[in-house]
């Protein structure tokens, strides 16, 4: 019965791809040389623990019937 967690996880590091910082460059050019800001401001997808979650559903799965 491990399957289903395990697709869960897949699903969670495609979504944790989505979400990764920019390299340093793209703030520099973005932003400009002067101006400090965090890589995770150049990102499409942005995502916390507490704010947004993933709606990511169980797979379903055949009904096991006894005997």
């Amino acid at each position: 019965m491990a399957k289903p967690k395990y697709q869960k996880k897949i699903k969670l590091s495609k979504a944790n791809r989505r979400t990764r910082w920019a390299p340093f460059w793209v703030v520099l050019k973005k932003f400009g040389a002067g101006k400090k800001a965090h890589p995770s401001a150049v990102t499409h997808v942005k995502r916390h623990w507490r704010r947004t979650k993933l709606k990511i559903k169980p797979r379903r799965q055949r009904k096991q019937h006894l005997g």
